[in-house]
């Protein structure tokens, strides 16, 4: 893992150099840190080493060395350290030549210089098909002739006066190629911007044409959601233009003189240029051409010098395609359109008649409408719509209008695929397992693994495992080695990420050592050391010869432990023994030594004496020091006679334990305190007093435990940025005797349980500062003490944090209103939000003139609008906002001037809804609500007024507001009926409307009915118009009629507009009543208006002999009219079957099931309704198919039909 690169900064920075094409550029930079990452860059892109750029770096000093110099490297680099950059210029420029190339416009011959034997060239360039999108071409490059072996340079300016981001450029051969990636010895570009001007020029040259170089290209330019393009023709004459026979065998290689194969077409092309003379006679060939038979245009080629034949067949047929006119389309389609992946188009034609029908077809096949096709008519317009383009539509498209047809291509561009989540730098050891994690926007992309710019082949499957998941992608290294070190890098179409993967050696540490023992014969022997890792095994020497198990001497290793035991131990033990682990240049040597006693007899006593041994670190006299966890042992001997008898004391407690961990041993007159696995609370004051009759010793000794400290406490982000936090904590309380030296850190994120090292180097201070985090992320830190016997436990977690960073200032704030005390504001969100989102907003105010900035919100704003409050009439005010969310606050968007506080005069005006400018019609009892909205400032006066008079309150409601007034009746009666006035008045400025409201009702019945006159079967009536027409006008009359005997009404005539009717085909011998309805538009009228007196239609005096009446005989046999259908139904679904019979009398009907009546069967119901049958069968199975019949019998005879059924049983 590198080392935190916040602190790193350059000594030395590159300088700008100057060179010229064909030679190499070499740029040095020097750091004041080893082992950090440098990167070089140019346009913002991360220069990868290879033929073109070396890249090294050598301790501090860092080298980049461009190679093979061209015109496109002229630009602006930059080398970077983490956050820190620096730039520098390369300028290139063209070697001195000899002879200067021929200059492009010298290639096109004038058209007065061409042969009049030859055919006039095609000026219909296919850039006048395309639609120029938005204009962005100040100059665009055109079609140009030349020949083989000349230059040519294509120019395009690009106007960025109104653009925001820097135009890019493209240049396409044919439908796709792009030429960015052939860029080298025949296809240059350069690019050009003139900062008074502010025109982008980018140039395309063209050296040593050839026939692979004629066709056509395209150039597009693209400026964030802004493109245009440009297509233009590149043709090359293969004629040769010198007289010596020699030039015309030419070889096909460029690489030298001697490469390729021998061309011969130069001799062809060069009898054909003497074949090409002026006709003497003044003949225009092109007219020839266009009245000749298709059999005649070789011969008339051949005779006028015409050698491009096909060249010639091409022109002639557009030619005829222009002079052409379509009598079917007005308007054809763009010869191109282009659309994103997703994205929607439309493509429209317009006719030049009506009733034309019209066809859409895709690569020959014809569209039918669906979702996505969508076919629309506007007037003579037809239009194409496609929506959610895939790279399937990509294709060419035809609209078909009889036997005429118009072309276009649709060309479906893919959108880049982007790293969403990048690469992280791995830090690991040798034989560890690395895994590279990075997700990317699409599912299924094409992904690239490199390796310090070398992309990763099949050959390497073997060593890397490469997985795709969905959108992520991984690298995994089993095993990984220090050859697998290096910068790892993943490409695709839209972006790459890097990440750096460090591997190191494995370090063995030694957590508990051994020391020198010495012991006395028939004592146990022990050697125990504790390393760092439990997979380490090694060997035990004696004097640096291998030690062989036995029954004496035990060897055992258990986890990180190993342990020598050799019991019983002679003189000839004695010896330096060492642990040497495998794979490591590692040893843990120690002594042991035999302590031989001898025993002199001495008659007479002697005072005691105490000799102290001691197998731990002497500090000082009397303090001994000793590592927690590791073994101590303190022998006593004491000499005296009579032999001594020796106490031990801890803390003035006797010790008399002879088992456990702290423990009294005696063998031989020799007392030992025994400490196994020392804990801090062994450390204390331990007295040792040896008596005998002749006298006592004392002697005093302080052990002390040191250990690694507790781990640091209270762990917590002081600081968060967009990629870095500041993490702080409190030293440990006990620092395990030793001085604290400094800390280590380290990271992870919190769905992951892998810890990353933040610092190899302890840190004093208490706090850190860690970079390159991704934002949005979460994370947990925690600290590890150090001091000079180890590191201690990691403490607890931190809280888990996000990196955030602050929002981007609220964009557009503007005014929207301000009264004498208040304004309101409104703005909208920012443009960069960020994984931290926005929790509200903050509004600030301050007097003009003054730094003192007041919250107008104790709260945070939500909505994207506030109305500032209690402020004082008349003052300068200056106003802003910020956006703020968990990360801190934005940078204020601020208003451009000081607002002064003060109502806002707007004359009063009415905005009547266009239903109200006529009469409103209501009838009685119906509810009557009107909302008409104004407008004014200050709060204007409303006035309502009916009739001139005020409203009565009692009957009619208002409500007010400052924006709308509301006049309400819950019901209508025929007295709210009038003109309501309507005024909005603010001081002597007024505003009125007139709101005329008619409540209407049923009619009255008219008024003075009577028969005017009776004869033959008619009767005429006729009567005068209601009294209460019901507040509207009468629209009809209805009239009714009644027999006298019978005396029941029925409708004669409805809607009679007239006052009078005449009533016919009545019945001779009957007298009848007449009535009538008036009618509005609320319906008829509640009572009629009846006729006083009668009219009577009279008999005539013959006499009518009625015919002999015969009945109709009805019966017939069954017959029926729709027969039964075989069916196909699935199982448990309810179905029927039916069929309709016809017979008289009402025939008996049988359901029958393959020829078996269905009788007193619950699962079947039998209907008959009128003739139709149907009989239901309820939840079929496969049991129930089979042949149904329907049999209809009667007296007359029967008839029968039948059906399949077939019941399916879902999958």
């Amino acid at each position: 893992m590198p080392e935190p690169r916040k602190p790193a900064g350059f000594t030395k920075k590159p300088q700008s150099q100057t060179g010229t094409v064909g030679g190499k550029a070499e740029f040095v930079a020097e750091v004041d840190k080893l082992n950090v990452k440098v990167k070089w860059q140019k346009g913002g892109k991360d220069l990868i080493a290879g033929p073109k750029y070396t890249i090294k770096a050598e301790g501090k000093k860092h080298t980049l060395t461009i190679n093979d110099l061209a015109k496109q490297d002229d630009s602006v680099y930059m080398v970077a350290l983490g956050t820190v950059k620096e730039k520098f210029e390369l300028q290139v420029k063209e070697a001195e030549k000899s002879a200067e190339p021929v200059a492009p416009a010298e290639t096109e011959a004038p058209v007065e210089e061409q042969s009049r034997g030859e055919l006039p060239e095609d000026d219909t360039a296919p850039a006048d098909a395309h639609q120029n999108l938005t204009g962005l071409f100040v100059e665009k490059p055109t079609s140009v002739t030349t020949r083989i072996g000349q230059s040519i340079s294509l120019t395009a300016k690009v106007d960025s006066s109104q653009l925001v981001k820097k135009p890019a450029i493209k240049w396409f051969k044919g439908k796709w190629m792009d030429l960015s990636s052939k860029t080298g010895k025949v296809y240059q570009f350069k690019e050009q911007y003139d900062s008074k001007t502010k025109i982008y020029t980018y140039e395309m040259t063209i050296t040593k044409v050839d026939k692979t170089v004629a066709g056509a290209y395209r150039c597009e330019v693209t400026s964030k959601d802004q493109f245009d393009s440009v297509a233009f023709d590149i043709n090359v004459d293969a004629t040769v233009e010198e007289d010596n026979l020699l030039t015309t065998f030419k070889r096909t290689g460029t690489a030298g003189d001697d490469a390729g194969e021998l061309d011969f077409s130069g001799l062809l092309k060069k009898r054909e240029v003497k074949v090409q003379e002026t006709p003497k006679q003044d003949v225009d060939v092109w007219e020839i051409l266009k009245n000749a038979k298709p059999c005649d245009y070789e011969k008339i080629a051949f005779q006028y010098g015409i050698t491009d034949l096909r060249g010639m067949l091409k022109r002639l047929k557009k030619k005829k395609k222009v002079e052409k006119k379509s009598e079917a389309f007005a308007k054809r389609l763009e010869s191109a359109y282009q659309v994103d992946k997703g994205g929607k188009v439309r493509m429209a034609v317009e006719l030049a008649g009506h009733n034309l029908d019209v066809k859409w077809f895709k690569n020959g096949k014809e569209i039918r409408p669906s979702a996505r096709f969508i076919f629309e008519v506007i007037g003579l317009k037809r239009v194409l719509t496609v929506k959610n383009c895939a790279l399937a539509d990509d294709a060419e498209y035809e609209c078909v209008v009889g036997d005429d047809k118009c072309v276009a291509d649709l060309f479906v561009r893919e959108p880049p695929v982007v790293i969403i989540v990048p690469l992280d730098d791995q830090h690991v050891f040798v034989e560890d397992r690395v895994e590279f994690d990075c997700e990317v926007s699409e599912e299924g992309a094409v992904v690239v693994w490199s390796k310090n710019g070398v992309e990763l082949s099949r050959d390497d499957t073997l060593k890397y495992r490469i997985k795709k998941s969905g959108k992520k992608h991984m690298l995994i290294i089993n095993d990984a080695t220090k050859e697998d070190g290096g910068r790892y890098k993943i490409s695709t179409n839209g972006g790459e990420s890097e990440a750096d993967l460090i591997v190191e050696d494995k370090v063995l540490e030694v957590l508990q050592s051994f020391a020198d023992l010495t012991l006395k014969a028939q004592e146990q022997a022990v050697f125990k050391c504790e390393v760092s890792d439990a997979k380490v095994t090694g060997k035990w020497l004696k004097n640096g010869i291998e030690i062989v198990p036995s029954k004496r001497i035990h060897i055992t290793h258990k986890g990180r432990f190993h342990k020598l035991v050799i019991d019983d131990i002679t003189p000839d033990d004695e010896a330096d023994y060492t642990f040497i682990p495998d794979g490591y240049a590692l040893s843990i040597s120690a002594k042991l030594n035999f302590l031989e006693i001898k025993i002199d007899y001495v008659p007479r006593q002697e005072p005691p004496k105490i000799h102290l041994d001691c197998t731990g670190s002497v500090v000082s006299q009397n303090t001994i020091v000793v590592v927690a966890g590791n073994k101590i042992r303190l022998d006593v001997d004491a000499s005296g006679e009579p032999p001594p008898t020796i106490t031990w004391y801890k803390a003035d407690q006797e010790l008399k334990e002879v088992e456990g961990r702290l423990r009294i041993e005696t063998k031989n007159n020799i007392s030992s305190l025994v400490l196994e696995e020392a804990l801090r609370g062994d450390e204390a004051k331990y007295s040792i007093v040896v008596q005998n009759p002749a006298g006592e010793d004392k002697a005093l000794l302080f052990i002390k435990v040191v250990d690694v400290p507790d781990p640091p406490e209270n762990v917590k982000i002081i600081g968060i940025g967009e990629d870095w936090c500041t993490a702080g904590w409190d030293v440990p309380k006990y620092d395990g005797g030793q001085p604290i030296t400094g800390y280590l850190l380290e990271r992870k994120k919190k769905t992951s349980m892998r810890w990353m090292k933040l610092n190899f180097e302890p840190v004093q201070a208490t706090t850190f500062t860690a970079s390159q985090m991704i934002e949005g992320c979460l994370y947990e830190m925690r600290v590890f003490a150090v001091n000079g016997i180890g590191i201690s436990q990691p403490s607890s977690s931190s809280r888990t944090f996000m990196p955030l960073a602050v929002p981007g200032e609220p964009s557009h704030l503007c005014v929207e209103d301000v009264t004498d005390t208040t304004i309101t504001l409104k703005w909208r969100m920012p443009e960069r939000i960020g994984a931290g989102g926005v929790d509200g907003y903050l509004i600030e105010y301050s007097k003009e003139g003054s730094d003192e900035w007041i919250a107008a919100n104790t709260e945070l704003v939500e909505r994207l609008g506030f109305t500032v409050k209690n402020l004082p009439t008349g003052e300068k005010i200056n106003f802003r906002v910020r956006a703020v969310n968990i990360a801190g606050k934005s940078e204020p968007a601020i208003l451009s001037q000081p607002v002064t506080i003060r109502e806002i005069v707007q004359h009063p005006k009415i905005w009547l809804p266009r239903q109200m400018r006529h009469t409103i019609i209501r009838k009685v009892g119906q509810q009557i609500n009107l909302l008409i909205p104004f407008q004014g400032k200050p709060r204007p006066l409303v006035t309502w007024l009916k009739d001139g008079q005020p409203l009565d309150t009692k009957n009619v409601s208002t409500r007010n507001s400052e924006v709308d007034t509301i006049l309400f009746i819950r019901s209508a009666e025929r007295s709210h009926s009038g003109k309501y006035e309507l005024s909005v008045q603010i001081e002597n400025l007024i505003d009125k409307a007139i709101i005329k409201i008619q409540v209407v009702d049923k009619p009255g019945p008219p008024e003075s009915l009577k028969i005017v006159d009776v004869w033959g079967f008619n009767a005429s009536v006729e009567w005068t118009p209601p009294k209460d027409s019901g507040n509207t006008e009468i629209t009809g009359y209805t009239i009714q009629k009644a027999d006298k005997k019978t005396m029941e009404w029925f409708t004669v005539y409805e809607h009679n507009h007239k006052p009078h009717y005449t009533i016919s085909d009545l019945v001779m011998g009957n007298e009848y009543y007449f009535r009538v309805f008036s009618e509005n538009i609320c319906g008829l009228s509640d009572s009629p208006r009846t006729s006083k007196n009668t009219a009577y239609i009279q008999k005539e005096s013959k006499t009518y002999i009625a015919p002999p009446f015969k009945e109709h005989d009805f019966n017939h046999a069954p017959k029926f009219t729709q027969p039964l259908l075989d069916r196909s139904i699935v199982a448990g679904y309810t179905a029927k079957l039916s069929c309709s019979v016809r017979g008289s009398p009402k025939p008996k009907i049988i359901w029958m099931k393959n020829k078996m009546a269905i009788v007193d069967d619950p699962k079947f119901l039998m209907y008959h309704n009128q003739g139709v049958l149907t009989l239901q069968i309820r939840k079929p199975s496969s049991f129930d198919g089979g042949m149904y019949s329907c049999k209809a019998i009667n007296d007359l005879g029967e008839d029968e039909v039948e059906c399949k059924l077939e019941v399916r049983v879902p999958q």
